[in-house]
């Protein structure tokens, strides 16, 4: 019985193998094309031939060269960003890169710079102008509803912060921070645990959920490369200084758990404790390229499972990924509506709300920058939480997650020998809240009991 049980298995994988690779093949080929034809719209539409990541380094991006270090020089529309960002976002080996290599006749144009000449460059002392202005109406592409352009009003980039709980921070005992994984929103959090928390911690606690920039009804710079430092920065104008926090607890959901833990170590002193629920934390082996390994193991170019392949969409192909963006959210108040038809407004919508409401250059770059850019810094970020934070860690993960494996919170628990790991069974990416609501806030009021007493 083993003999041709393993058989069928290797014919299994072997059959998934040649699928995925023909689909991908062709993926790569319809990237290819909808490059060209992206660039056409934006000129008739914009009047403006917009760089995208698929053309040479010359109209995007400089390399800078310091101390024999390289990093990435990212040349927006609107302004000059000095930013690390992840080479996967023009680095993704594909069959059209490796037949463009095979048969490019042009050397490479790439070239570097010193930082000094960074410095005159944003000084506005080399090349042209551009200044600081910032592009408040969406791309043609983006949605222009009132829901997802509000931002643009204020004339700010603060992000939507929901609060509940104590209104004076004088009085509230303790403060905790939500942060949403990628393409959601704060109602991730607010449509399910904050009405399941009890009538004690809701007068004793501040509970903020924020809108990570680029999402839900927070701003969304089109300028933006969505980078660690610039989602961190708004979370601590948004939410740490206008409310006067001086200690939080952190919960985050997947791609939140990077920002959390990059705070938490940004804030050593005020952190009583971090709860993470599928953190995306792949150890990347020595001598290995940590962004591409990332990249790999999170969207490994395979069919099925099918949020697998979803991710593989989104993370791979930038202009397949808009596509959808303007299927998909661009037209989100009509899927909203038919969603509601369907169901008889019987079932709770708010997932919805984060998943159209973003835009392609903030999903695109957050995607990138946090998941892939951020895979040789989080070591650091672990062992900082080890070593310099006295904070509790809990770790929580759906035995049934396809997109974020159980063993990555193991790695974390491996860091970090005091965090506490609970796999609930039968639980997915998203299940692991909505659906047991009711026993998370329960479990998460305990934590905080338990924290602050240690900690007082």
């Amino acid at each position: 019985m083993g003999k041709p049980k393993m058989a069928l298995n290797w014919t299994g994988r072997m059959v998934h193998e040649a699928v995925s690779f023909v689909v991908f093949s062709f993926l790569d080929l319809l990237d290819f094309v909808l490059c060209f034809v992206y660039k056409l719209l934006d000129f008739l539409i914009e009047a403006e031939w917009k760089p995208c990541y698929c053309t040479s380094p010359k109209d995007s991006k400089i390399f800078l060269s310091e101390r024999g270090e390289s990093r990435i020089v990212s040349l927006a529309s609107t302004k000059l960003d000095l930013e690390e960002v992840s080479d996967t976002l023009f680095s993704r080996p594909s069959l059209v890169s490796e037949v463009s290599k095979l048969t490019a006749v042009t050397e490479d144009v790439s070239f570097t710079v010193n930082s000094a000449t960074v410095v005159k460059m944003l000084q506005g002392k080399i090349g042209g102008g551009g200044g600081d202005r910032i592009r408040h109406s969406p791309r043609w592409s983006d949605c222009d509803c009132r829901f997802c352009t509000s931002w643009s009003f204020s004339g700010t980039e603060d992000l939507f912060v929901r609060v509940q709980g104590s209104k004076d921070h004088n009085r509230a005992r303790e403060d905790v921070l939500f942060i949403h994984g990628f393409i959601s929103s704060s109602s991730f959090w607010t449509e399910t645990l904050f009405p399941n928390f009890s009538a004690t911690t809701k007068s004793t606690h501040r509970m903020f959920a924020v809108d990570l920039l680029g999402f839900g009804r927070s701003s969304k710079p089109s300028d933006s490369l969505y980078t660690v430092r610039e989602h961190l920065e708004t979370i601590e104008r948004s939410v740490l200084a206008p409310h006067k926090v001086r200690s939080f607890h952190i919960v985050a959901h997947s791609l939140g758990c990077i920002l959390a833990l990059a705070l938490a170590v940004r804030h050593p002193d005020a952190v009583k404790s971090i709860t993470l629920l599928a953190p995306p934390y792949f150890p990347v082996p020595e001598g290995v390229p940590a962004t591409q390994y990332v990249m790999r193991k999170l969207a490994p170019r395979r069919v099925w499972p099918t949020i697998a392949f979803g991710a593989s969409m989104a993370c791979w192909y930038e202009h397949i990924s808009r596509t959808i963006c303007l299927l998909i959210c661009k037209q989100h108040r009509i899927w909203e509506f038919l969603a509601k038809l369907v169901t008889r407004n019987r079932v709770p919508t708010f997932l919805l709300e984060g998943f159209f409401c973003h835009t392609h250059n903030a999903a695109w770059h957050t995607l990138h920058n946090i998941i892939c850019g951020t895979g040789g810094k989080l070591d650091g970020y672990l062992d900082d939480v080890r070593d310099r934070l006295r904070c509790h860690v809990n770790v929580f993960h759906g035995g049934d997650d396809e997109l974020i494996p159980v063993e990555c919170s193991f790695n974390v628990q491996r860091r970090v020998p005091r965090a506490r790991v609970k796999v609930v069974d039968g639980k997915d990416h998203i299940t692991i809240v909505v659906g047991r609501q009711r026993a998370f806030a329960r479990e998460l009021e305990q934590i905080w009991r338990r924290a602050s007493s240690s900690l007082s």
